[in-house]
């Protein structure tokens, strides 16, 4: 009788199985090309930049996010405008608003600006992001991306900046 009880739970958790769904890797590396804005930042013109970008999936919709630019804006301050070198690396949190194929998403990131010109200015700034990650596989993502930072720095005026970028990323 206990062994016909057993066999029958174990045929009745079977067959009221959920059907399994297909499970995205939790971290990625990726490129990105964009747009920065600086509206005058310290002197520095708008400029397109190069970035790598990388995520971990926390748990429940949580990831943290980095992502790395480099670009070469023009300084407005010098006489001849030259370009100069800019590094942002940043680091942050988003929520996926789903999880599926389709990742929209919300989040803050707190950045660090570098410019390399006459003399080096450092700023840290924080800013909010929205995007969409779009899967065309199991493992590439697609996705487009718009953050607005405000940055800081001693003796200086809060500056800001917007940004926006198409990215590509390899999940693993």
């Amino acid at each position: 009788m206990r062994t016909l009880l057993c066999t029958l739970g174990f045929t009745l958790a079977l067959l009221s199985a959920a059907p399994a769904h297909a499970q995205f890797a939790n971290r990625s590396l990726g490129v990105s090309l964009g747009y920065m804005d600086f509206n005058r930042t310290n002197g520095l013109d708008s400029s397109f930049f190069v970035g790598i970008d990388a995520s971990l999936y926390i748990e429940n919709g949580f990831e943290v996010v980095s992502l790395s630019k480099i670009t070469f804006p023009r300084d407005t301050t010098d006489r001849n405008e030259r370009r100069v070198v800019g590094l942002a690396p940043s680091v942050g949190i988003r929520y996926l608003l789903l999880e599926e194929s389709i990742r929209p998403y919300v989040g803050s990131d707190l950045s660090y600006l570098i410019v390399f010109k006459n003399n080096v200015s450092n700023f840290v700034g924080i800013g909010p992001n929205v995007g969409v990650d779009f899967f065309v596989s199991d493992s590439v993502s697609v996705g487009a991306r718009a953050q607005y930072n405000f940055y800081i720095a001693l003796n200086e005026k809060t500056q800001r900046s917007l940004t926006l970028s198409l990215g590509a990323a390899a999940y693993f």
